[in-house]
């Protein structure tokens, strides 16, 4: 399946035809990445993405293949070739069998709706961790092993369950636990670095919202009143189930933090249009 949504894409500093698009250039040898949400064709937090994509290649000892001002640029470029408003865009650094290429393309959102939002959204358990959790990687097998058990059992976001039975983060965003008003999140060192996530963790901060970073166990879920997930498609969305597990969805703090989360989604484009971080 092409995952390019769109009939533009840069390779290399090149703006081409999606024709070209070859999974290979993304899905073969290394590659990290980085998905951004677009907004009136504009990136919501450009810089944090930018930072986290030099934190990735860091980590996994490759160089970057373009700077933020290079991607910015073709960011621009594409964004005026598609006049695509609302969509996601993926960013990706492969490195295969001494080949390099970066590439910028467009990807079909999967935005959650109205209705997904009021009354919550089923998740299930996954009994897996990632490798690498600091670095935003590319594991083509995990990914469809979830895919596969997402669509099996109706769920709409995987939530990992590590080699010793405690909650790290979900398979495409991380995860937050509610219980007497207080907010429960893996640490730091055992989940990738969220940008939505780090957001919320300063509206917290921002509104003396109670957060401590603790592994929970699987087995104990019953034991919290309400379950959300933030990443860049969902931004703030909370679970009316994982597995036979029912929580809360209308809770007050959860719609709060969305609410002042989409408030500085706004300021980062404005940002981003006048070339302040």
């Amino acid at each position: 399946m092409n995952e390019c949504f769109g009939k533009k894409l840069i390779l290399n500093g090149r703006i081409e035809s999606a024709d070209i698009f070859d999974n290979s250039l993304v899905y073969e040898g290394d590659s990290i990445y980085e998905v951004i949400r677009m907004v009136k064709g504009s990136p919501v937090f450009f810089y944090d993405h930018m930072e986290r994509l030099a934190t990735s290649a860091s980590l996994q000892k490759k160089k970057m293949l373009a700077d933020a001002d290079t991607l910015k640029k073709y960011i621009i470029r594409l964004s005026k070739s598609e006049r695509k408003k609302d969509i996601n865009l993926k960013i990706v650094f492969n490195y295969n069998k001494g080949e390099e290429n970066y590439l910028i393309y467009f990807i079909e959102p999967i935005y959650p709706t109205e209705y997904q939002y009021r009354n919550g959204v089923k998740g299930i358990l996954f009994y897996a961790e990632r490798k690498d959790p600091e670095s935003k990687v590319i594991n083509h097998k995990l990914r469809s092993s979830i895919f596969h058990k997402l669509i099996l059992e109706g769920g709409y976001e995987a939530i990992l369950v590590n080699g010793n039975g405690v909650i790290t983060e979900g398979s495409r965003s991380n995860i937050f636990f509610i219980k007497n008003d207080v907010l429960y999140t893996a640490p730091d060192s055992l989940v990738l670095s969220g940008i939505t996530r780090r957001h919320i963790l300063d509206i917290c901060a921002e509104q003396d919202i109670s957060v401590k970073m603790v592994c929970l166990k699987a087995a104990k879920l019953s034991e919290y009143e309400a379950v959300f997930m933030t990443g860049t498609s969902p931004m703030v969305l909370a679970f009316n189930s994982i597995d036979d597990k029912k929580f809360k969805v209308r809770v007050p703090i959860i719609e709060k933090l969305r609410q002042l989360y989409i408030a500085r989604a706004e300021e980062s484009i404005a940002g981003f249009r006048i070339g302040k971080p």
